[in-house]
């Protein structure tokens, strides 16, 4: 759909839009800053009237030379606001609205460090990321302007947008940016002015992007995001320029993103600055296609009629789109990049039957996002759907411009009499412990060396996910250390029960937890969602009742299921009927709540 540019987009007639970014004296010929800054001056200068991003919820978009503007526009007003300096940590709470894709171009260009901060939290969480990060600006969409203390603390800029694109005069962040374009003409003229009354000017004047500094440092910090807090205090990942670019650059490649792509933001930009791939799609020169919230009809509509070809979603979000009265078999090939689990073979069949086709991948915050994903391989197209499967379980091998993904013994990390790491045998079998180091990896925890030190031994770092490395190489996630069930001294993967229990066909989703057992110590606790077939079959409300004639055959049957899948000790002890699972803003389900949940009946 045709757009006009909002008032503070329109690129100045008079002074020339120059798009690159100023470099330093001392510059080596052969070497400069890394910074994804440069993906957008790229992508305006290449493509200038390409659509950068639409936003029809709100009727508004930009092209590249629009949105360079903008940012470049956010950058001088945060420049302008009294204090600012370099390092400065901006907070933006925001869903994925244009507010948040301006914020990882902006910020950074400023100087800045982006924080981007949960919507899903509370307004007590919220504080606590805004006191611990020092945020001295903070960017937050109207609809979640609740959660900006009322009193932020002296010396500190809030600044609340309207999500309008400059279509409404009130809007507080259109007016931010107006604000931020004059500083920019009055740099530039002031730029003009000195260059023409030098007696022997030696160079052009700075203009446009020239104005603003590359990063001096690539290894100067532009993102601190925190983590979910499932283990306490959430903690805050700090990122710096050099690491974005290259897993921008990574995801780009390895999902396939070009010039002809449309990427729908289903995953949040606030989750781990959106694995990158704000910067990804970007420097692919695609177009961003936002939505405000998860909404599967938004989500069907999109897929349909704006020629989606990419997203991100973790399996509780496929499970809805596949299952949503909307869903039908799409015109074209949509990659779909799926974490925190690999889908069920049931789910795959029915992605793959809407031309939905999934890559498994696996990261975390501390690695910018996605470093290892599952790779292709031409012999799965001879396999069932069932051993296809079984097959992107797997996390598969390092990406692009991450070093070699290592699964080592749990004990040699902790031998202090050595420096070394020992790698499990690739037989499929051998447990240990993924550990990751290089161009993908956080500088740390900000504001907290022990726990960096913790996460940082030998010179790796230590996720925490225990994990087999097969034959070919490839690693599989068993678990999170802390998800283990070790039951009668054996250590059962709660992941595999889960895949298994979810491949019954009246099983929309489940998940499995460690429960205390008199006998074995742990046992499985399942707790298990209902497909919509199932309920309509089924008296769901007597099944949830324990104890009941239809709960005691159907966990029966769910039992029978399992052990004919998996080892006696490894099948769930207990079974919970419920209508929901409590997730994350990414879909990811908190086995942290069930937990406490579940200690307060004990």
């Amino acid at each position: 759909m045709p757009y006009t540019p909002p008032r503070s987009s329109q690129p100045p007639t008079s002074i020339p839009f120059e798009l690159s970014l100023s470099t330093h004296p001392g510059t080596s010929h052969y070497r400069s800053s890394l910074t994804p800054v440069s993906f957008l001056l790229r992508a305006a200068l290449i493509t200038p009237r390409k659509l950068a991003i639409t936003h029809p919820e709100r009727g508004y978009g930009f092209t590249y030379e629009q949105w360079a503007a903008r940012t470049l526009s956010l950058a001088f007003a945060l420049r302008a606001v009294p204090g600012f300096k370099t390092g400065d940590r901006v907070a933006v709470i925001s869903p994925n609205a244009p507010l948040i894709a301006d914020a990882h171009y902006g910020i950074p260009a400023a100087g800045g460090i982006i924080t981007p901060i949960n919507i899903r939290n509370t307004p007590k969480e919220v504080a606590y990321v805004l006191e611990h990060s020092g945020s001295t600006i903070i960017l937050a969409d109207h609809e979640f302007k609740h959660l900006v203390p009322e009193n932020p603390g002296p010396g500190i800029t809030v600044v609340i947008s309207k999500d309008s694109g400059g279509q409404e005069a009130d809007d507080a962040y259109e007016q931010f940016l107006d604000r931020g374009w004059v500083e920019w003409q009055r740099a530039e003229k002031a730029q003009i002015d000195k260059h023409r009354q030098s007696s022997k000017p030696t160079a052009e004047p700075k203009t446009g992007w020239k104005l603003i500094d590359a990063p001096q440092d690539e290894e100067q910090p532009i993102a601190l995001c925190y983590t979910s807090g499932t283990t306490g205090r959430p903690k805050g990942v700090l990122t710096n320029h050099r690491g974005a670019y290259l897993a921008a650059v990574a995801n780009a490649f390895e999902a396939n993103i070009t010039q002809d792509s449309v990427y729908l933001w289903v995953l949040p930009m606030f989750h781990a600055c959106g694995w990158t791939f704000p910067w990804a799609v970007t420097a692919s020169l695609a177009t961003h296609h936002t939505i405000r919230k998860v909404d599967n009809r938004v989500i069907w509509d999109a897929l349909v009629n704006h020629g989606v070809t990419h997203y991100c979603g973790a399996p509780t979000v496929q499970i809805g789109l596949t299952n949503h009265p909307d869903a039908r078999k799409l015109d074209r090939r949509v990659n779909v990049a799926v974490a925190a689990s690999a889908p069920t073979a049931n789910l795959l069949a029915k992605m793959e039957s809407l031309n939905l086709y999934p890559v498994h991948v696996y990261g975390l915050t501390e690695t910018y996002g996605p470093f290892t994903r599952r790779y292709f391989e031409p012999e799965w197209a001879k396999l069932d759907v069932d051993a296809r499967a079984r097959m992107m379980a797997r996390q598969g091998h390092s990406y692009l411009t991450s070093d070699e993904v290592r699964v080592v013994r749990t004990e040699s990390s902790n031998d202090k009499t050595t420096s070394d790491l020992i790698d499990v045998a690739r037989d499929g079998k051998e447990t240990g412990e993924i550990v990751v180091r290089g161009n993908m990896t956080m500088i740390g925890y900000y504001n907290d060396q022990a726990a960096t030190d913790k996460a940082v031994m030998k010179g790796w770092f230590h996720t925490g996910d225990l994990a087999v490395r097969h034959p070919g190489g490839e690693i599989q996630i068993l678990d999170r250390g802390k998800d283990i069930i070790i039951s009668g001294g054996e250590n059962i993967s709660s992941l595999m029960v889960e895949q298994e229990l979810a491949a019954h066909a009246d099983v929309l989703e489940c998940c499995v937890i460690a429960r205390p057992h008199e006998k074995w110590g742990e046992r499985g606790q399942a707790f298990v969602v209902l497909t919509e077939q199932a309920k309509a079959k089924l008296d769901a409300e007597a099944l949830k009742r324990k104890g009941s004639k239809e709960n005691v055959e159907f966990v029966e049957l769910l039992k029978k299921h399992c052990k004919e899948r998996m080892s006696g000790f490894a099948v769930p002890e207990w079974f919970d009927i419920v209508d929901e699972l409590p997730k994350t803003s990414t879909g990811k389900v908190q086995k942290n709540v069930l937990r406490a949940r579940f200690a307060s009946k004990l």
